[in-house]
């Protein structure tokens, strides 16, 4: 594991198998020589002594090894003495770095930096955001997925010590950023881990059991948070009427659950519901989806993944905002007993839903533990889910969408810019509640088979089970898990998106 520390140093003098920093590109001024195109680039603000070190020869090195600056392009140097570590790291912050821009070059610079066991980094951290998404980004940027290989000698290359160098190293709230920053990839971490894992595995009663675990780990010690958690089995379900979640997992010889927790600080003022969307695989039901890419269905259940460690996160860094969370976890399989479409499910709280397409699962459980929600009383309740592909075609696979209340998905909005986690507000047109409410036998329909508008169905379906609360749906469905190749502080498979967003949004709140 990765330890992190600051210090106040010199970059070019300070002893480390390898020292990280930044390029920059700033707007050509003066004679430029004939090998110089584009933007003149220089080493970033806390990288003076290593430009220093190299005096002329830099700008021709540069330009010779055809360096941009763009974010996240890393350009590997032996120094042969020029500094005291024999390797130099030179990673692209763009033309203004802004803490997204820090998150992203660390991440790209912890992946290009392999059997290196000190490294030194010296990327702009003068300011506690700045510090955050330095070790936000290369603890992000460095995460590996090995539980299922037998050699991981080739993918556990990552430091072993990480030294982040700051003038800034010595005060309080920078030293306060990098603690938190930890507390936070941990969650995010962990997350990614709980995403990647074979769906074999992680069944409904094994998802809820490993978060029983994390919880009673939580709770041990000398002031620890005040946490409770509790699950409730099928037949606790079935007492209750959470018609949602049963009827989704009716097809699985897996018994659904609903996870519930509770952290409660004292002197709290703010009272935030969390719910999140837990389907441990998605077959599609007898709706069933296509062959081709099923396998990344295990990460149906990254919103419920994410709630539950945001809300661990929020406990660990005793933010003082009361946090009531409910997953719901259940596996939407194929069988005898499986929900058929036509079928008529009634919700937790008496709503009756007709079912069109069981592969529209993920708002049946999410009813139930919206209602569940509106009994705690919050001030205000989010919703985090792998709900639509319609939310994907229309924002892509890096940004999340999300609906409800105007004040809410501000706030939402707000706090995903803050965590790097980009989020596009979208609407939920009035003819939405007339297509919902369509059904000619029961209270909502499930589903409508109308190609356009899906994503915003979904979001109106959803704010039937609220209560007329403060509420936002967030659809995660494009950027929670990552299928292509690394990008910035992304890996391959599960990102843990909506961890660091829910944390802010909960240090909104406080």
């Amino acid at each position: 594991m990765t330890s992190f520390t600051l210090r106040s140093a010199s970059p070019a003098k300070t002893k480390a198998d390898a020292v990280v920093v930044g390029v920059v590109q700033s707007s050509p001024t003066g004679r430029r020589s004939a090998k110089e195109t584009g933007p003149r680039l220089e080493l970033a603000p806390g990288a003076e002594d290593v430009a220093n070190a190299y005096g002329r020869k830099l700008r021709p090195l540069l330009a010779s090894l055809d360096v941009k600056g763009t974010v996240g392009e890393v350009t590997r140097i032996p120094t042969s003495g020029a500094i005291g570590a024999p390797l130099l790291v030179l990673v692209g912050l763009g033309s203004d770095p802004q803490p997204a821009d820090l998150r992203r070059a660390a991440g790209a610079a912890a992946r290009a930096v392999t059997n290196a066991a000190h490294v030194a980094v010296a990327l702009p951290a003068e300011a506690p955001e700045q510090v955050r998404a330095v070790a936000e980004g290369w603890a992000l940027g460095a995460y590996t997925f090995t539980t299922y290989k037998q050699d991981t000698t080739r993918d556990d290359t990552t430091a072993g010590e990480v030294v982040l160098l700051s003038g800034a190293a010595r005060k309080k709230e920078v030293v306060t950023a990098l603690e938190e920053a930890q507390v936070v990839t941990r969650a995010v971490a962990a997350t990614r881990d709980w995403v990647n894992t074979p769906p074999g595995d992680l069944r409904p009663p094994a998802f809820a059991e490993s978060a029983q675990t994390r919880a009673k780990e939580l709770g041990k010690g000398r002031g620890a948070p005040r946490l409770t958690l509790r699950v409730l089995d099928e037949a606790e379900l079935a007492e209750l009427g959470c018609g949602g979640i049963l009827g989704v997992g009716a097809g699985s010889s897996a018994p659904p659950r609903l996870v519930e927790i509770t952290y409660a600080p004292k002197g709290a003022t703010t009272h935030l519901a969390l719910v999140g969307k837990g389907i441990t695989f998605d077959s599609g039901g007898l709706s069933i989806k296509p062959a081709q890419g099923m396998h990344e269905m295990k990460s149906d259940m990254a919103g419920a993944a994410a709630v539950i460690q945001a809300t661990f996160a929020i406990a660990e860094l005793g933010l003082p905002v009361k946090v009531s969370c409910f997953a719901p976890m259940a596996e939407n399989m194929v069988s005898g007993n499986a929900t058929r479409p036509g079928d008529i499910l009634t919700m937790y709280g008496g709503k009756t839903v007709e079912v069109l397409n069981t592969d529209a699962e993920g708002r049946l459980v999410l009813g139930d533990a919206l209602v569940r929600a509106t009994e705690t009383d919050p001030d205000l309740i989010v919703d985090v889910a792998t709900l639509t592909g319609a939310m994907v075609v229309a924002l892509g696979n890096k940004m999340a969408g999300v609906m409800g209340s105007e004040d809410v998905v501000a706030k939402v909005v707000d706090a995903g810019a803050s965590a790097g986690e980009p989020i596009w507000a979208m609407p939920i047109p009035e003819e939405m509640k007339q297509r919902v409410t369509s059904s000619k036998i029961a209270d909502l329909a499930q589903h409508d088979w109308v190609r356009w508008g899906g994503g915003l169905f979904a979001g109106a379906f959803l704010r039937e089970f609220t209560d007329g609360r403060p509420w936002a749906h967030l659809d995660i469905a494009g950027p929670s898990y990552n299928a292509g190749g690394p990008d910035g502080h992304l890996t391959n498979g599960g990102t843990g998106f909506a961890v660091a967003t829910l944390v802010d949004l909960a240090r909104g709140l406080a």
